[in-house]
């Protein structure tokens, strides 16, 4: 099974990575499929790349779902 997950652009790096917020869990990503990404916009990322931009609430309804199911044990336990 494949997961994209939202993630909060936390700094832009000059080779077209960024660095992204994940629940606390920070991460260097490539950012080359996307145009004009700004620190604080949240994306989209699947396999070390970010797909899309996505609304903040949209994330951060995302972000909430996995973090109950996170605290359910997870899933498929």
């Amino acid at each position: 099974m494949c997961l994209a997950v939202p993630a909060k652009v936390v700094s832009l790096n000059d080779d077209g990575s960024a660095t992204v917020s994940m629940g606390g869990l920070k991460k260097t990503v490539s950012v080359a499929l996307l145009d004009d990404v700004h620190v604080g916009d949240y994306v989209v990322i699947h396999t070390g790349f970010a797909l899309s931009r996505l609304d903040p609430e949209e994330a951060e309804a995302t972000l909430a779902i996995l973090r109950d199911v996170a605290a359910l044990g997870g899933a498929g336990s």
